[in-house]
């Protein structure tokens, strides 16, 4: 089948995929809540004639192509998760949910690729499989509600290709893609990876009293205000060349002016762009909040959650995928951008510490992304085009007895060679404890 055939299947379902846009639109949901967009997107599959694994107790499913000749299996996402951006124009009034990142288009735009590869004469020619899912949880926001997710049981892990990745969704996966929603004006761009996290929340534990005799409390507000400025101080420390950043909120600084503040909590992000700096940037942070509580006679419980892992793009992969996106786009539209670094995170990078995985964009959006301005300005760019690059790259991986896709899993070296040594390590991340012992000879111990 030629290309031109392919773009015509996939026009064929643009009202389609208008229709998912403006549903997902009006109906944004935010981590393991996405439930209408779930259900809505679940019933179109299933009316093309795809049988689904839905993931059960949380939204989100998948469904498998098979080409008939064996050969790899590749893995495409989109992602069901808003923001709360609650001055959005579609904002949930409720929940202050919206899609203010463009993850309704990339699920429009899979439906699309979902559309062409029913029609057999798509995979004439291809060995191997696709793997479609449509994964919750991308974003990590409303913490303390994925904490709650997590300790009812509901799911073991904050990041849905994370939670899936657990429980043996991808087991079968030789490789993954995605092409997320951006601006720019480029129609295609993929950088060599992007930067890991690490989330910590502090909560410092002083003495209320009343503001006229503070000499009687212990000000846990202050405690936060020091170790801000410590992890200020430790920023000259920081190589440039690993693109740290630390970003931190106050989240909770007292009750009433005229008290002084016994509890104050502050969240912080710690990013870096390999896995072994994440955690050394990590113990430091640590060490900064646990010496500034006890600098005034405070307490600070400490708990760490694993974020998502750096990525590192497979280069072969990503070569394979600009020759699928030229033949959308053109020469001139598609870029590999080495600079700058992505110092952003994303749960793809927890895919491409596994096997050759590669998080790329396509344009089409417009405003301040995670802001009341985003928007899809450009449909033809964010979901038609990314849905024909997309089978693209699937024919170009898989034809051929799948030279290409054989190509890219036989030189590819993940970080982590198996699942038991992968999820041991996102474990280890976990810290949940007092982080200053005062003990009975006056010394103190800090326990990070």
């Amino acid at each position: 089948m030629t290309k031109e055939k392919v773009f015509e299947l996939i026009d064929s379902a643009r009202p389609q995929m208008e229709g998912i846009l403006k549903f997902m639109e009006d109906h944004a949901a935010t981590g393991y809540e996405e439930w209408e967009a779930s259900d809505y997107l679940a019933d179109l599959y299933e009316k093309l004639g795809y049988t689904l694994t839905r993931a059960g107790n949380i939204p989100g499913f998948f469904t498998d192509v098979d080409t008939g000749k064996p050969g790899p299996k590749v893995l495409i996402f989109s992602e069901l998760d808003g923001l709360i951006v609650p001055d959005h124009p579609h904002a949930n009034p409720q929940t202050g949910a919206a899609h203010a990142c463009g993850h309704h288009a990339q699920c429009a735009a899979l439906y699309g690729v979902a559309v062409a590869l029913k029609d057999p004469e798509v995979l004439e020619g291809l060995s191997g499989s696709i793997r479609l899912c449509i994964v919750p949880a991308e974003e990590g926001v409303r913490a303390s509600a994925l904490k709650g997710f997590i300790d009812q049981g509901l799911v073991r892990y904050s990041g849905g290709k994370r939670e899936f990745y657990s429980r043996g969704y991808f087991d079968d996966c030789d490789m993954a893609f995605m092409i997320h929603t951006g601006g720019g004006s480029h129609k295609f761009s993929i950088r060599p990876g992007c930067n890991g996290g690490i989330r910590k929340t502090a909560r410092f534990v002083g003495k209320s009293a009343h503001a006229g005799a503070p000499r009687h409390g212990i000000n846990a507000l202050q405690a936060a205000n020091l170790a801000l400025s410590s992890i200020n101080v430790l920023r000259d420390t920081f190589n440039n060349y690993d693109f740290v950043r630390v970003s931190s909120i106050l989240t909770e600084a007292g009750t009433a002016v005229n008290a002084i503040p016994g509890v104050s909590v502050l969240e912080t992000q710690v990013r870096a762009n390999k896995v072994e700096i994440c955690n050394d940037i990590n113990k430091k942070i640590s060490r900064a909040i646990a010496a500034s509580a006890s600098a005034i006679g405070a307490n600070v419980h400490i708990t760490d959650t694993p974020g998502y892992l750096p990525g590192m793009y497979d280069k072969n992969l990503t070569d394979v995928m600009i020759e699928g996106m030229k033949e959308v786009v053109g020469e001139g539209n598609v870029i590999y951008m080495t600079d700058p670094w992505d110092t952003g995170c994303t749960d793809m990078g927890d895919l491409s510490q596994l096997m050759p995985a590669v998080h790329a964009f396509g344009s089409g959006g417009a405003g301040a992304g995670h802001g009341p301005s985003y928007r899809i300005a450009d449909f033809d760019s964010a979901c038609m085009d990314s849905a024909k690059a997309q089978v693209m790259i699937i024919r170009k991986l898989l034809e051929n007895d799948a030279a290409k896709a054989k190509f890219v899993v036989e030189n590819a070296s993940p970080h982590f060679k198996t699942k038991e040594e992968y999820l041991k390590h996102i474990d280890s991340i976990v810290s949940d404890k007092e982080a200053v012992v005062y003990n009975e000879d006056g010394t103190v111990t800090l326990d990070i």
